[in-house]
């Protein structure tokens, strides 16, 4: 997603579009769809269902972003109504031109406002890796700067903080991780993730529960700990996907946000 063009348009004093290209694997067009409430097919699998928008804005903003003056009560709500609607329309050519996946990597996807859970199950355990979007975006490498001559944008990623609970009979392995700053260089390797803390409880977690934190566990401990989550597919490239999900389910529910303050703020009172 490319957020920051709202202030770069705005400092630039003119408007400028762009996109970002992200590869997932399903058949919607995300600038056609707009992620929404949960589904609950007949195979018991919970996915993310999507609903569509529209191309153009809303009835009530009519051609040309033209307002029902009646609907508006003060100067302030004008103004706001109209920078939405030509925000909206800048955020959905902005889409990514991926899709919002129903799974990945045979991790089931269940979608809740802006809570993501990830579920396999096996025989011997079931894996679920949960997150939430709010507040994960930040810009994907160095901000570029926007000239009349070269109106580029730096893309917002999501890249959130996620739980990973191994549940086997009534006793849960649960790691929090979180996403690795930089990237790696040419020839070298770098985690894109890290392990923040490790516990094990039985039952339902408490706050009695002792928890360990990643950076002071024993350096071939927290080695073999990551070599054991890649082992249940939670591996780099699995990261990478995960947060390519999450930059377009957030963006999805960023675009929902406007269509939701707009609409709020020409309803008759």
């Amino acid at each position: 997603m490319i957020r920051n063009v709202r202030f770069l348009r705005w400092a630039a004093g003119k408007s400028f579009t762009t996109g970002k290209s992200t590869t997932t694997t399903a058949a919607v067009s995300l600038s056609q769809w707009n992620a929404g409430i949960i589904a609950q097919p007949s195979s018991g699998i919970a996915t993310c269902s999507i609903k569509p928008i529209s191309s153009g804005l809303n009835a009530k903003h009519g051609a040309g972003f033209s307002i029902a003056h009646r609907q508006i009560h003060t100067k302030g709500e004008r103004e706001l109504v109209e920078f939405l609607a030509e925000e909206i329309v800048a955020e959905k050519k902005a889409s990514p031109s991926g899709t919002i996946p129903t799974s990945l990597n045979g991790f089931a996807i269940t979608c809740n406002k802006a809570d993501v859970e990830l579920t396999k199950s096996s025989e011997r355990e079931k894996i679920t890796i949960s997150f939430n979007v709010n507040h994960t975006v930040d810009m994907e490498g160095e901000e570029a700067e926007a000239t009349e001559n070269k109106p580029e944008f730096s893309a917002m990623k999501s890249r959130p903080q996620f739980e990973v609970d191994i549940v086997r009979g009534g006793t849960t392995l649960s790691f929090t991780c979180s996403y690795l700053p930089g990237e790696a260089q040419e020839g070298e390797y770098n985690d894109v993730f890290g392990i923040d803390e490790v516990t094990i409880f039985q039952g339902e977690w408490n706050d009695k529960v002792y928890a360990v934190a990643g950076d002071v566990l024993d350096g071939y401990l927290y080695d073999l700990l990551m070599n054991f989550l890649e082992e249940k597919g939670i591996s780099n490239e699995f990261a990478e996907k995960m947060s390519d999900f999450a930059s377009a389910y957030e963006h999805a529910k960023y675009v929902e946000l406007l269509e939701a303050i707009s609409k709020f703020t020409v309803e008759k009172k």
